[in-house]
């Protein structure tokens, strides 16, 4: 058996395309409470109050859809293994090994996983000061929650390739992957369609968490679902609609894993584990077409030369 390619510290940021770009920056920088830190005619990148560079990249185009999904890596050195690792497995790279001439730096390289979607690992990136946490905005991006056709195959991918671990499922609809001590960083939705369903922001506390909800009703956005508190996961969740219509939510206390006393669930998919709390209710059937998107082809699509069989 292969090992995974690399080991994974942490999501470090998530490149949404949207169609609505300039609303979307102005929404994420003025009302959901990241910082712009670059922009462009098509695009702008934002950050936390974490050591990231950027937590969010949003980047014009026709349709709404994923752009990349960027993980943290420890060296370069582990990069270039990585990129050997792929060869040997067959998986082409669309980019890399090698300095990344991305805004924020590093060392990286992107391949594309089964569905289309563009995975990048990145080294060294530029170094950016934590920035206090009183306010109620976002540390950075937790997780992210993927539509896919195929939950077995996705879960494998990730997995067998990326050296992530099943944290728990949610009967065989979802499942919680993590590559650290939390939850999950990704999560898999089995859906019609490959997309993007939401993305998820930390808020340090619980009072940060209600604090950002009251900022966001002040300015007359209000919750898509929640506030409420997921029952896999342990963390609150309260989800809304960027201008683009893409899902984006606030969240805290994501569980913590000790790999060695972990024990893998299956939970039941009933309104009371959804939402322990009893706070939100079940999801809306505008909730639920919010994050089922629209299908994304994603990298097969923008970079024709690649083909899902290549990825296999």
């Amino acid at each position: 058996m292969n090992e995974p390619i690399a080991r994974l510290r942490s999501l470090r940021s998530v490149e949404l395309r949207t169609t609505a770009c300039t609303d979307s920056t102005d929404f994420y920088s003025e009302v959901w409470g990241l910082r712009v830190v670059e922009q462009g005619a098509d695009a702008a990148w934002l950050r936390g109050t974490g050591d990231q560079h950027h937590a969010l990249q949003l980047t014009a185009a026709d349709r709404n859809g994923l752009g990349r999904i960027t993980f943290a890596v420890g060296t370069p050195a582990e990069v270039d293994e990585a990129a050997r690792r792929l060869e040997s497995r067959g998986i082409p790279l669309v980019a890399g090994p090698g300095p990344s001439g991305g805004v924020g730096g590093g060392y990286g390289l992107t391949f594309v996983d089964l569905e289309g979607r563009v995975i990048e690992l990145l080294a060294d990136t530029l170094a950016v000061p934590r920035l206090g946490r009183e306010d109620a905005v976002p540390v950075g991006v937790t997780h992210v929650v993927l539509n896919t056709v195929d939950i077995d195959a996705a879960v494998r991918f990730y997995g067998d390739v990326l050296g992530m671990r099943v944290s728990d499922w949610s009967e065989h609809q979802m499942a919680f992957l993590r590559c650290n001590s939390d939850h999950h960083s990704i999560a898999f939705n089995q859906a019609q369609w490959t997309s993007v369903n939401h993305v998820a922001y930390e808020m340090p506390t619980v009072d940060h968490f209600m604090r950002g909800i009251g900022r966001l009703r002040q300015h007359g956005v209000l919750p898509l679902w929640g506030p409420g508190k997921h029952g896999p996961g342990d963390n609150t969740f309260s989800y809304f609609a960027d201008p683009a219509g893409l899902v984006c939510e606030y969240t805290s206390g994501i569980a913590q894993v000790d790999e060695d006393r972990w024990l893998c669930k299956v939970w039941r998919r009933v309104p009371e584990l959804s939402d322990l709390w009893g706070t939100a209710g079940p999801p809306s059937k505008e909730v639920r077409d919010h994050m089922a998107g629209v299908a994304d082809p994603g990298a097969f699509e923008r970079f024709p030369a690649l083909s899902a069989e290549a990825t296999r």
